[in-house]
């Protein structure tokens, strides 16, 4: 009879009590933990809990009649399904409706107005020079915005701080009539058209041009002069109007809030650099100074020459044209001035942002702009009574499954069935903690697909049990007492097990990483309970295994044990015999 091996293997073989008290205490964790965060239920998908459905229709930009086709819809729905579901587990769906409708369900639980932030802002980012700017209402241009300025470590950073200062509002003169407003337009442009300030677009203005474009610039400097005139930033309605189908070579009007909460008017020139120029973006609380939390980004090779380009050109100007304005959706979001020609490809974005606020923004910058505008056409709630009939039913379903399961254990493995039931029941305890936990972690929400994978793991765990109590017993039958056919059968059943949740974790992943949509819940719930198999099997069920057969009723081969040799056809006991000596001849010679 072949004994343990002795070592490492033979210490863990003979202490399983550390393996069960390791589980134990990570569930008592992992719930207290569900608990404190308060969520002890899993968060339930929109088919389970109901949600809100938003309806979004695309809208032609001017100039671009035909932007709505398929290829552009569909790039929108992936973008929006990023920006909303982050790790795809939070089932959010968005899909097309008809040619130019993309409908988005959101389940209950979600933040709903965030969501519709998220998936319906456009995201078009633009860096524009300022021309001009005052605080909306007073007439009096605005103090001096905090610089942009390469970082002095070894590592540049593009610094694009906050607006205007606080001091922007006493610097205002309320005696300023519009005739002054109309003055600085009108300066604000003429330099803009100056050789030296030269836009990307090619805005600059020729000593040779002819009079008929002359005199298309004198009105275009006309029109924008009465809009800026006009814009009163401090109206919300006026802020959403404020150059609204600018193509981004031409320039515009916008408004910003600075950082004491006042708003400003702006007159921009042309975009230099777009959002499609940032290759990436994240929030990011600053611990250095009381900028708070803001947005980093990294700009692609041929951003980081715009950007190296335009604060050159700006840094040779006087304030407030050696400005940038960072421009999102058509508002100011941050105007820092420029001191240098920043060529670091790196730049910050930071306006006393909340962490919502600049982890929203990163998003947007992150998945990228929406290829076209989009206005809510309907928001309407989703009720969850079909749903909660097909959990129901799913429940039910779940739960004469399992019943069969136990009743085949029982009657098959019997007194072995103690072992599986329990590590059955520490692995639906260990799932549905994750679940729970998930839920405020990542954006998993449970839907009807996901119950699915729960269910087909039942059969995935037992399988486990199955394989490792066949291999004690075919040790049995080859003639071992119980405590050494548990060692044996072990590393033997351990491989086989190993390669089958292997399988089907693939299968899972895979499944994960080639769909959309509902199917992820299930692929996801089922790789989520293979790996938790591993780990019952490995720390509770072999364990548990090795302290009972150190038991009577187990180790002496009880009939309710499910071990009973003669039950099983076992071998007579192998004994270890001594080689039989040579005979010794006694006869004299």
């Amino acid at each position: 009879m072949a004994a343990p091996k002795k070592g490492r293997s033979a210490s863990a073989q003979s202490r399983p009590g550390r393996s069960l008290a390791l589980i134990l205490i990570a569930i008592a964790a992992l719930t207290g933990g569900m608990f404190v965060s308060g969520h002890p239920t899993p968060r339930l998908g929109i088919d389970l809990a109901g949600g809100t459905s938003i309806t979004l229709e695309a809208k032609n930009e001017p100039g671009q009649p035909n932007a709505i086709n398929k290829t552009n819809m569909d790039t929108a729905v992936d973008i929006m399904n990023r920006r909303v579901n982050g790790l795809g587990v939070s089932e959010a769906e968005v899909q097309t409706q008809g040619d130019k409708n993309i409908i988005v369900n959101i389940p209950k639980g979600t933040n709903s107005k965030q969501a519709r932030e998220q998936v319906g802002t456009t995201a078009k980012l633009y860096f524009r020079p300022v021309l001009t700017t005052e605080v909306s209402g007073t007439g009096a241009t605005a103090s001096p915005s905090p610089s942009a300025s390469s970082s002095s470590s070894s590592k540049a950073t593009d610094k694009a701080t906050s607006s205007s200062s606080p001091s922007a509002s006493s610097s205002a003169t309320p005696s300023a009539t519009a005739t002054s407003q109309g003055r600085a337009v009108t300066d604000a442009l003429k330099a803009d058209s100056t050789p030296s300030a030269s836009s990307s677009a090619g805005s600059s203005a020729s000593p040779s041009a002819s009079p008929s474009a002359s005199s298309s610039a004198s009105a275009a400097a006309a029109k924008l002069q009465a809009e800026y005139t006009a814009l009163d930033c401090s109206d919300k309605a006026q802020r959403a109007e404020a150059g609204k189908g600018v193509k981004p070579s031409d320039n515009t009007v916008a408004c910003g809030q600075n950082s004491s909460g006042q708003w400003q008017k702006y007159i921009l020139g042309p975009a230099e650099v777009s959002g499609t120029d940032v290759k990436k973006a994240a929030a990011v609380f600053d611990t250095q100074s009381a900028a708070g939390w803001k947005v980093t980004m990294d700009f692609t090779s041929s951003g980081s020459k715009k950007f190296a380009s335009i604060t050159g050109k700006l840094a040779q100007k006087q304030q407030p044209q050696n400005q940038f304005a960072i421009v999102l959706d058509g508002e100011v979001v941050s105007d820092p001035f420029v001191r240098e020609a920043l060529t670091g490809g790196n730049a910050e974005i930071s306006g006393n942002f909340s962490q919502t606020e600049a982890q929203d923004l990163a998003n947007m910058l992150k998945y990228g702009a929406l290829p076209l505008t989009f206005k809510e056409a309907s928001v309407t709630t989703v009720t969850a009574a079909l749903g909660g009939e097909q959990l129901h039913a799913g429940l039910i379903a779940g739960a004469i499954g399992l019943g069969l399961v136990v009743i085949y254990l029982v009657v098959y493995y019997r007194g072995l069935s103690i072992i599986a039931i329990a590590s059955l029941l520490v692995s639906g305890i260990l799932t549905y903690v994750i679940m729970s936990l998930l839920g405020p972690t990542i954006g998993f929400a449970l839907n009807l697909p996901a119950v699915c994978g729960a269910i087909v793991a039942i059969g995935i765990t037992a399988d486990s049990f199955i394989v490792f109590f066949e291999r004690i017993r075919d040790e049995i039958r080859e003639g071992r007492s119980l405590r050494p056919a548990v060692e044996r059968a072990w590393p033997r059943a351990r491989r086989t097990i190993l390669v089958s949740d292997f399988v089907s974790f693939l299968a899972a992943a895979v499944l994960f990483i080639v769909t959309v949509g509902k199917v992820q819940g299930f692929a996801f719930t089922l790789g989520l309970t293979t790996l938790l198999d591993v780990v019952v099997v490995f720390l509770f069920t072999k364990p548990l295994m090795t302290i009972l057969a150190r038991r009577k009723f187990f180790a002496s081969g009880h009939t309710w044990s499910g071990l009973d040799p003669k039950r099983l056809g076992a071998k007579p006991p192998l004994r270890r015999t001594r080689r039989a000596s040579a005979p010794v001849d006694t006869k004299e010679a």
